[in-house]
């Protein structure tokens, strides 16, 4: 029975020209977004491996200076591009994509397309994401806002219990209906992605993507289920088609557009984080320290640690230059002063990403957004697991320099290096957290999804056996 039923829904909604309609716009913009997805993917990997591949080059082709010079001239860091950020790009457009590594600073990320995005492009990128967060739920909405009682209305409702069908065999047939015909709107539109993912990324890196695909896939699969049974809910219990409509346009602008802000402008008042400006203030005042911590008091100290240590009566008898080793010693000072900064940004993120969590209790768009940033490798853990893998390798390239400088400077403080040096930097490596890595931290939004999904399937069973036939 419920088949048969499931299979009078979908076959409704197939000869419904509104669905028709309806359907044909959002797959032609899912399609479209992954198609444009796949283009930015390719284009911005292109770029970056060109990018990191020439910065690579100038390291090695610098010439003959000091060591320290060449810690001053850096390198860049470019931010590997995950294949499943053609379906959702997360916070890489804000975040920024690229980080310069020189002496003495870590610098913040360069190379962020939201800061010279125009009014219209902040308002939001068509991506795969969008798509299925937002365009989706509405389309469940409109296809199932009557279920229930649009059936009542035109008096079928009755004839139908009269026929022995029950509500709940009645709830779980238009359910299948309504999954069935999404199916064929959804299927298509993910062999498309797929495909795309292949061409763009190579089948080595679409198998290494499979788990992160799989886990991205359930999580909106649980969040299109838990608008299906909300829907059928409202439309079981709402007195009309219209009344039905209201409350279920209602909850998805809430969902999709009213929480999101609302979320963002809570976490800033209960975890507010600094200005950028007073960021770097901060840093500044404490590269500086105090006149117990200042760079002549350690100098100091270094020094008598090191004629203790070599068991020597002045500087000239030491086996190292002292030159490079108080520029580890700076090195190491800062290297505290930005662990502590960073850290405590961090922490401040992580407080502000715990209460979007909290709010995705009432609004589930907020816990799918999460997940679907996370296994498609665009959200902030990601992105500092990326800057924190890039500042071990600023470190070593400092210090790399600085031994160098204190093992064969000498006295004369006149000292270059050359080729053979710049070699014993490797090249940036950076490897992506694996989706056990992703899901450890997502799983509380996904248990979330979870119990929308499986609130919202007892609600539409609850509502269905108490709805009203007259």
């Amino acid at each position: 029975m419920i088949l048969r039923i499931a299979r009078k829904e979908m076959t409704e909604m197939v000869r419904d020209g509104r669905f028709r309609a309806a359907g044909a716009i959002v797959f032609t913009l899912l399609a479209g977004a992954l198609l444009l997805g796949w283009q930015h993917y390719r284009e911005v990997s292109a770029q970056h491996a060109a990018a990191q591949k020439a910065t690579r080059d100038q390291w090695l082709r610098q010439g003959k200076k000091n060591p320290h010079s060449a810690a001053h001239y850096g390198v860049y860091a470019f931010k590997p591009k995950v294949p499943l950020t053609m379906v959702d790009r997360g916070t890489d457009p804000y975040t920024g994509v690229a980080v310069w590594l020189e002496a003495h600073k870590q610098n913040e990320f360069k190379y962020r397309p939201a800061q010279d995005a125009t009014a219209v492009q902040r308002f939001g990128e068509l991506t795969g994401a969008t798509v299925l967060q937002l365009l989706v739920p509405l389309l469940i909405v409109l296809l199932t806002f009557n279920a229930f009682s649009g059936e009542r209305e035109l008096g079928t409702l009755r004839q139908l219990r009269s026929l022995g069908v029950s509500q709940t065999d009645l709830a779980r047939g238009k359910a299948l209906g309504v999954a069935g015909a999404l199916g064929l709107l959804l299927v298509p539109a993910a062999l498309i992605g797929v495909v795309a993912l292949t061409a763009a990324s190579g089948q080595t890196d679409m198998i290494a993507s499979a788990p992160r695909m799989a886990w991205m896939t359930l999580s909106y699969l649980l969040y299109f289920a838990a608008f299906v049974g909300i829907s059928l809910a409202v439309s079981a219990s709402a007195p009309s088609s219209r009344s039905a409509l209201i409350v279920l346009l209602g909850f998805w602008m809430f969902n999709g557009l009213i929480a999101p802000r609302a979320a963002s402008d809570i976490a800033k008042a209960v975890r507010p984080a600094p200005s950028a400006f007073q960021f770097a203030q901060g840093i500044g005042k404490a590269l500086q320290g105090d006149g117990h911590n200042s760079a002549s008091a350690r100098g100091k100290r270094l020094e008598a640690e090191l004629l203790k240590k070599y068991n020597v009566d002045k500087v000239e008898a030491l086996p190292i230059t002292l030159t490079g080793a108080r520029l580890q010693d700076g090195e190491e000072h800062g290297n505290q002063v930005f662990d502590a900064a960073y850290s405590d940004l961090w922490k401040t993120f992580g407080e502000q990403e715990g209460v979007h969590r909290a709010v995705s209790v009432f609004a589930p768009a907020l816990a799918v957004r999460s997940t679907s940033m996370a296994f498609a490798g665009a959200d902030f853990p990601q992105h500092a697991h990326f800057a924190q893998a890039a500042e071990e390798y600023r470190r070593m390239i400092q210090r790399v320099m600085n031994e160098d400088i204190m093992k064969n400077a000498g006295s004369t403080g006149v000292y270059m290096a050359g080729g053979d040096l710049w070699r014993k930097v490797p090249p940036f490596s950076y490897t992506a957290p694996d989706a056990g890595w992703v899901l450890a931290r997502q799983s509380p939004s996904l248990a979330i999804l979870a119990l929308w999904c499986a609130a919202a399937g007892v609600a539409a069973m609850w509502a269905s056996r108490r709805v009203q036939v007259y």
